[in-house]
């Protein structure tokens, strides 16, 4: 059975204990997991498992591999603590949540342009677009349209579309449904306020950062 993935049911969970269900060398799998695995731009998070420093954490169908520092000895059928780094799980939750209501608003109101990349970290995220003007034109709407739905508060529902094929999506009644696999805040209002800013990326091409203010 591949790992159990808490951090979809509860993301606010910040420690676990659970099983090792396989290893090799530095390598393991778990039972059930709240460290995020890279996926969709969104950034892995930072943890230790049994006191020992996550490394690297990989994704692969629907299973997670663990890459840990060396000298973990743990092997399969052991308990271990599983924390993560809240303080950077939570400006990556803000930060995706806050990607995703910008690439939304762009597409209700500047015609779907196309996407050509984005990427999450606890630091900023972005989005990339093939837009022939200059981007930071449509800042004045997305900013208004931001702080209309941050004051909203309006709650977040993130479910399955698709259990069994592990598909998954974020709603806003009144705003829109889109299909995302990261891990999402509960109410609109924990964004606070957000600044966006243009970064030409060629010809044609145009990236919005979006920073935590």
């Amino acid at each position: 059975m591949p790992v159990r993935k808490i951090f979809w049911e509860d993301p606010y969970q910040t420690e676990l204990t659970t099983r090792i269900t396989g290893v090799s060398d530095t390598v393991v799998t778990l039972q059930e997991t709240i460290a995020y695995a890279f996926s969709g731009g969104q950034q892995s998070d930072d943890g230790t498992i049994n006191g020992f420093k996550i490394v690297k954490a990989q994704k692969s169908g629907k299973e997670i591999f663990y890459t840990l520092e060396e000298g973990h000895h743990l092997k399969p059928g052991d308990t271990v603590l599983l924390k993560i780094d809240w303080e950077k799980r939570y400006k990556i939750m803000k930060l995706h949540f806050a990607a995703e209501i910008v690439l939304e608003l762009v597409n209700q109101h500047f015609g779907r342009p196309q996407k050509i990349g984005a990427n999450i970290t606890s630091e900023k995220s972005r989005i990339d677009f093939i837009w022939p003007n200059n981007i930071s034109e449509m800042f004045p709407v997305l900013d208004e349209k931001i702080r209309e739905i941050i004051q909203a508060d309006k709650d977040i529902i993130s479910a399955f579309s698709d259990e069994e094929e592990e598909r998954r999506y974020w709603r806003i009644d009144g705003f829109g449904q889109v299909p995302c696999g990261g891990t999402h805040i509960r109410k609109t209002g924990e964004l606070g306020a957000l600044q966006l800013k243009r970064n030409r990326q060629g010809k044609d091409k145009e990236r919005i950062e979006i920073y935590l203010a």
